[in-house]
């Protein structure tokens, strides 16, 4: 059996926080089976470790839901909404799920397929013409499938490094044909959030509706879900919802927000443990919720069969596999289905289901970095499979987690100490101007009481520059990580002037260099 933590590569805020690989680590062979009286045991259990847990503050808040043989067994809030405030975490407390939003996404596209409006083969120029891709042949047969099951070709994270700019979802999913194919097409894995917002979002419009409607139309009212939404906003108008939190000193802090609806369907859900277990129970029983067929069982059944390889474990050479919005994985208890979600901003989450046992369970947490959702659900099956943790899951988890965490952060090292003998930069005047290319658009380089400043994207980001060294200046693209440094770099020409600009985080697939479009 293995644990399999994934600190954040789900949603990306920014770029510098996307190349992290989750470790697959060997652990002891466990085949028990559940039974009522197992799980029934557990819980208490489960209950006073998650109140031990934000106890030690190792999260600000938790909430817990536990699903049975299409019982309910736990619904549980645990610490605060937010921190240095009173009011607690509820099972009613809604919580931004982050890329949870993707297993969701396929329940939901499940929904559509089982009416017969779209089919997970439909090819995505027939259902969304506009959309296109550089690679030819992923262009004329990408279907809805390869993008669930992020084998498009398409570099994992294209499009998220200009998200936080302020670019509408079109925009986005326009400017990924712009993106060079990291593999040939369904000839490897990259997991990729715009890509599965691609097939969510034409699967729903070719049936006739937007995202967000298709959303409540085929789950989150068929089950009741009545706090649960793929709209932000929908999330702000919550009064009982917990906030986002990142380290600050040492302690947790919220000064955060993330809005993700450019990637709804991969990302932008918020939804609260009373209704996630309401979803638990509808996988766990193929698609069907309170005796009625909501989902069509060989729709959903197509989520859960294996499409891609995401990884194999290089101690055991076991593999992990990508269905459409699951990660599946076949350990001691048959096949299971999981998924995480993070936000650099300050948010972590879990889905994880055992089918053959009908067991499942989802973890939400205000608070990034962290591996504790991983930790709690490895505790809760011990608990009922061995009846006792057989290690500290949860410092495991966070020493994995933080193992990736460092790994993300290695570029940033690179600007973290000044060279011994910096050259002088030329005059301001020489790298000042206005700068574009077709990914990021347009950018201005501007001068304010004697420094730079880098102005990009719709939002109207400004960012000031500090120098670095010679034509090298750094900035700093994301408040919750003051750490996370990227450089940017002009390019002089024979006038002595910048000709082009390159910001080293927007160019992970080489899409972060702008040419100058006029002079100062």
């Amino acid at each position: 059996m293995t644990l399999r933590v994934d600190p954040g590569r789900s949603i990306a805020r920014r770029t510098v926080f996307a190349g992290v690989s989750a470790l697959l680590v060997p652990l002891p062979s466990v085949a028990q089976t559940a039974t009522k009286e197992k799980v029934a045991a557990a819980l208490p259990k489960l209950k006073e470790f998650a109140q031990q847990i934000v106890d030690k503050e190792l999260v600000p808040g938790l909430s817990i839901a536990v699903v049975y043989r299409d019982e309910i067994g736990l619904l549980g809030g645990f610490g605060v909404r937010e921190i240095g405030k009173p009011a607690a975490v509820e099972v009613d407390t809604v919580f931004q799920l982050a890329s949870v939003s993707k297993p969701l996404a396929a329940t939901v596209v499940a929904g559509l397929v089982g009416d017969g409006k779209v089919s997970w083969d439909s090819r995505i120029r027939d259902i969304d013409p506009g959309f296109t891709l550089q690679d030819e042949l992923a262009a004329a047969n990408v279907t809805v499938r390869d993008l669930f099951a992020h084998r498009s070709g398409l570099p994992g994270h294209a499009g998220d490094d200009i998200e936080e700019l302020g670019f509408t979802q079109g925009e986005i999913l326009q400017r990924l044909r712009l993106a060079k194919p990291a593999y040939g097409f369904r000839d490897g894995y990259s997991y990729s959030n715009f890509g599965l917002t691609e097939g969510a979002v034409a699967a729903a419009r070719f049936s006739g509706s937007s995202w967000e409607e298709a959303c409540e139309e085929k789950l989150y009212k068929p089950l009741g879900m009545v706090s649960t939404s793929s709209r932000y906003r929908d999330f702000l108008n919550q009064a009982n919802r917990a906030a986002l939190h990142v380290r600050a000193d040492g302690k947790w802090a919220s000064f955060t927000r993330r809005n993700a609806d450019a990637q709804a369907p991969a990302g932008g859900a918020s939804s609260t443990a009373r209704d996630m277990a309401q979803w638990l129970r509808l996988l766990l029983a193929n698609g069907r919720y309170e005796g009625r067929q909501v989902i069509a069982q060989e729709a959903l059944q197509q989520t859960h069969v294996a499409a891609s390889v995401r990884g194999v474990d290089p101690k055991t050479g076991a593999a992990a596999f990508y269905a459409l919005g699951w990660n599946v994985d076949y350990r001691d208890h048959g096949v299971e289905w999981s998924h995480a979600g993070a936000f650099s901003a300050g948010a972590r989450t879990l889905v994880h289901l055992i089918p053959g046992e009908e067991l499942g369970i989802v973890v939400l947490s205000n608070a990034f970095p962290t591996g504790v959702p991983e930790g709690i659900a490895k505790t809760f099956f011990d608990l009922v499979f061995v009846g006792s943790p057989t290690r500290d899951w949860v410092a495991y988890a966070n020493e994995i987690f933080e193992t990736g965490y460092k790994e993300m952060m290695k570029p940033s090292l690179a600007y973290a100490t000044l060279p011994a003998s910096p050259a002088p930069p030329l005059p301001i005047a020489a790298y000042m101007g206005d700068y574009r290319n077709d990914y990021i658009g347009d950018a201005k380089v501007t001068e304010s009481g004697g420094s730079l400043f880098l102005h990009v994207g719709p939002a109207g980001r400004r960012f000031p520059l500090a120098h670095f060294n010679r034509d090298v200046f750094v900035y700093m693209p994301m408040a919750e990580a003051p750490k996370a440094r990227s450089g940017v770099t002009f390019l002089i020409g024979p006038d002595g002037k910048a000709s082009e600009v390159t910001v080293e985080d927007l160019n992970e697939y080489g899409l972060g260099r702008l040419t100058r479009v006029s002079p100062n």
